[in-house]
């Protein structure tokens, strides 16, 4: 070998050494990119499985309230009809009985229990009557069927209930008909 050989040799050889230091912290940056990237890598998974397990869930619950709904659709007149059967029972009776009813008295005292039988049902019911007899007429709760001029009613008042009204829990299912009272 010849000493210019001898001499790249070292050189080489010198800059190896020099490359090593470099390479090492190169590796050593490499290796904890590569933890880093795994690590990441394994919690994109988990998060992959939880988004996963989240839709699920959503699409069981979206089902379970369909489910429901159509139950309530299905079933929900139920408690109604449990209301009213004792109603159409006393009816039933009324109808049955007309005939050897003796006097018109025991007949309207039947029909007036029937009517509370109603009434009460329709109150469990939360159905309210509305009734706004001598009220200030209210567009949103009654229908005017009439005005009347009235000297002793205040202007735009109801003087008379042609039907009553019901709510539904603070819902109008019917409003009111009423005569509502004029300036004479």
């Amino acid at each position: 070998m010849t000493t210019d050989e001898a001499g790249a040799d070292r050189q080489s050889a010198g800059e190896q050494t020099a490359v090593l230091p470099e390479t090492a912290s190169q590796l050593v940056e490499l290796e904890r990119l590569q933890q880093a990237l795994t690590g990441a890598e394994e919690r994109a998974k988990n998060h992959w499985e939880q988004y996963l397990r989240a839709v699920a869930d959503l699409d069981n619950v979206r089902k379970r309230a369909q489910k429901d709904i159509e139950a309530a659709n299905r079933y929900g007149l139920e408690k109604f009809a449990q209301e009213l059967l004792p109603v159409r029972d006393s009816l039933e009776l009324a109808v049955q009985n007309a005939d050897k009813a003796s006097d018109i008295q025991s007949l309207k005292q039947g029909q007036q229990a029937t009517l509370q039988l109603l009434v009460k049902a329709l109150e469990k019911l939360g159905i309210v009557t509305i009734n706004p007899l001598g009220e200030p007429f209210d567009p949103s709760r009654h229908e005017a069927m009439l005005a009347q001029p009235s000297n002793t009613a205040e202007p735009n008042s109801v003087l008379q209930v042609v039907q009553p009204g019901y709510e539904l829990n603070g819902r109008l299912l019917r409003p009111a008909r009423v005569i509502v009272s004029k300036a004479p």
